[in-house]
């Protein structure tokens, strides 16, 4: 029988035993040399129109959100910016335009992602910029949906984009990337290095593949005039893993694409995690997150998969998500340029740390140990491990030895009471004699630094979320929206809708919105045989929509109205909903499906091209009913499913035509 003593005893010997086990000790030392120089974390807007509500946001919400992301030593403080190239095709959650729609056809002012770079040069002049095409115009491929068959002509189309950024919006370009979802092509590559050098673009440098670790790798060791060629092999969704070839290479190594996850406190711990280890395990210098921000219809795919969230531009509302804050752990104590230490690995006890300096007395330190659950990203599959409390020592070494006071930087994720803390300034903590020590619990990352000015920045709260208007009018007038070339709110899913000037026979409809997309693109993403941008609340059922129209193809056209659109994204080819279609053959038909198989009604409408109609649909219940010039085409066909979605125009083929007085009335 033991007393209480001996019970006593043997409680502080467990005790004892089990804090010396979980006490650990890590030197931090570049007197043995230092590791890879850091480029950088970025954010991706894009593949596809991921940032296509940011637009629309009145001010001061809209530059709010760009503070957020972009401003220096106030919220993410992204170093680098990766936009896509649009190429007038889906590219998972709607289309980007072209700059060239046709081969005889520039034009350096469509879209959003210019502007979007000149805001975040704006804010941060030192920000690195990448283009990447995700898809291309189908006259690029010449008929083929490969964009590599003629690569002279890719090469100049991409090169065309990036000395448009110089001339039109004074925007320096740093790197280009090369991606498909196929292969990546050898011959393409060269010819591109060629033609930027050709194109006075030397300093313009190449990324490749921008898709997987092989077969880039072992090309470019073997093949001498490619590996002059690439100067960074970057890769998508690596889970924190490189491969030896693709280290042999002595290449920069980026993880060009990552995170792709939900961002509530999982995804930041997602993002947390790969932030570190993608150094600590793959030697990555740079993690870029698509997307950049999650502003986009949250029913399409991949909702809230961005650093922050704002999709509600008639509300003003939006969220600045935990990823944002995961990010300035290291963004706002490091710069590019800065390099990583040799000393950094994981925690014996499980979780990871790095180590950065400008190699002028500047030390930041970054932990996380988050732990397997709360980390999960969408992609690839997390193996498993274990994290527990830690207590861990750093021993400051070399030219670190003098240091004597950090600032410190603490998130803490709480998944009992979700009362997290984030990004939270607290009490400097003393190095003692080159040392200090730290309890780490599980699901924190944590910021020691020298450098001091860190900040989290802030705003008076956004107004309040809110549904789409359930009444809302565009009269597409171009001279309302000067800067941008799509209409508010509508989101392209397979085409490209931009405002229009008829100059040679206005009459009433002076500005309009124009289907301009005439051939089927070069894509990835298996993009409908028909035009389609919707717009509104995805859990509206009953509603009515009304549309001025004007088919430009003689014979052949055919434009739509819709309501309970019920897809979009890369799954737009089974989207479902009630279409109204007319055509230019002088009928009409009513269908349950984009594709127009599942007829409802159909008859003779006597709509013919070049000509103005008002289409009005009207869905109550299981009904639904139309009007043509305020005459009824039929009423009352029956339909069952789907039972909520959004509104929609396009039309029957890749074909020119124009709407305009576009009007919801949301019934429920």
């Amino acid at each position: 029988i033991m007393n209480a003593g001996t019970q006593c005893c043997m409680f502080l010997s467990i005790f004892l035993f089990i804090s010396i086990c979980l006490g650990e000790d890590y030197d931090l030392d570049d007197k043995t040399g230092l590791g890879r120089s850091f480029d950088g974390i970025g954010g991706l807007s894009g593949g596809g129109a991921t940032s296509r509500l940011l637009v629309n946001y009145a001010e001061p919400y809209r530059s709010q959100i760009l503070d957020y992301l972009f401003k220096p030593k106030f919220g993410a403080s992204l170093q680098i910016l990766k936009v896509e190239i649009g190429g007038d095709a889906q590219t998972t959650d709607g289309t980007e335009p072209s700059h060239m729609h046709y081969e005889d056809d520039e034009n350096y002012f469509r879209g959003y992602e210019w502007w979007l770079m000149k805001e975040a040069k704006k804010r941060n002049p030192n920000i690195t910029l990448i283009g990447l095409p995700w898809a291309f115009p189908g006259w690029v491929g010449n008929g083929e949906n490969w964009p590599y068959s003629f690569p002279d002509i890719t090469a100049s189309y991409v090169v065309s984009w990036i000395l448009g950024a110089k001339q039109y919006h004074n925007l320096d370009i740093d790197y280009v990337g090369i991606w498909n979802e196929r292969s990546f092509n050898s011959k393409y590559i060269k010819l591109l290095r060629y033609t930027l050098d050709k194109s006075g673009l030397e300093r313009v440098k190449i990324i490749a593949s921008d898709n997987l670790w092989e077969p880039i790798s072992s090309v470019v060791t073997a093949d001498k005039e490619l590996q002059d060629a690439v100067e960074i092999l970057g890769v998508h969704y690596p889970g924190t893993n490189t491969l030896p070839e693709a280290l042999k290479t002595g290449k920069k190594l980026w993880s060009s694409e990552d995170y792709s996850t939900f961002n509530d406190n999982v995804g930041g711990g997602c993002w947390a995690r790969i932030l570190n280890q993608n150094y600590v395990n793959g030697k990555m210098t740079a993690t870029i997150c698509w997307n950049l921000v999650s502003s986009y219809y949250g029913d399409l795919p991949f909702g809230r998969d961005g650093l922050m969230t704002a999709k509600e531009p008639w509300s003003g509302n939006y969220v600045v998500e935990s990823p944002i804050w995961i990010t300035a752990h290291t963004t706002q104590f490091t710069e590019p340029g800065w390099t990583y230490l040799q000393t950094v690995g994981h925690f014996t006890h499980g979780g990871s740390y790095v180590a950065l300096t400008d190699e002028r007395g500047n030390l930041t330190i970054i932990t996380e140990t988050m732990t397997h659950d709360h980390s999960v990203c969408i992609r690839p599959p997390l193996p498993s491990y274990d994290v527990t409390a830690q207590n861990v020592t750093f021993h400051l070494k070399g030219t670190f030895a003098s240091i004597s006071e950090l600032q410190v930087w603490h998130s803490k994720f709480d998944f009992k009471t979700n009362k997290s803390v984030l990004f939270q300034n607290i009490k400097p903590i003393k190095v003692t004699e080159g040392s200090f020590s730290i309890e780490l619990d599980v699901d924190e990352v944590y910021t020691f630094t020298t450098v001091r000015n860190g900040q989290r920045g802030s705003y008076p709260d956004p107004p309040p979320s809110a549904p789409f208007p359930k009444s809302y009018k565009d009269d597409f007038d171009v001279s309302g929206h000067p800067y941008f070339s799509e209409a508010p709110n509508f989101a392209d899913q397979t085409g490209v809708f931009e405002y229009f000037t008829n100059q040679t026979d206005p009459g009433p409809h002076v500005s309009t919105l124009r289907q301009v997309v005439t051939q089927r693109p070069v894509t990835w993403v298996a993009d409908a045989d028909q035009t389609i941008s919707v717009i509104g609340d995805y859990q509206w059922q009953d509603l009515m929509v009304s549309c001025d129209i004007y088919m430009e193809s003689v014979h052949t056209g055919g434009v739509f109205i819709a309501v309970r659109v019920n897809k979009g994204g890369g799954v737009v080819r089974s989207t479902r909903g009630v279409f109204l279609w007319v055509y230019a053959d002088g009928t009409y038909k009513v269908t349950n499906d984009l594709n127009g198989m599942t007829v409802l009604a159909e008859g003779l409408s006597g709509t013919r091209a070049r000509v103005w109609y008002t289409l009005t649909l009207t869905v109550k219940g299981n009904y639904a009913s139309a009007d043509l010039n305020g005459y009824p085409l039929w009423k009352n066909a029956v339909l069952w499913e789907p039972r909520h979605g959004w509104a929609a125009i396009g039309t029957s083929s890749f074909e020119l035509a124009q709407f305009d007085n576009f009007a919801i009335e949301a019934l429920t």
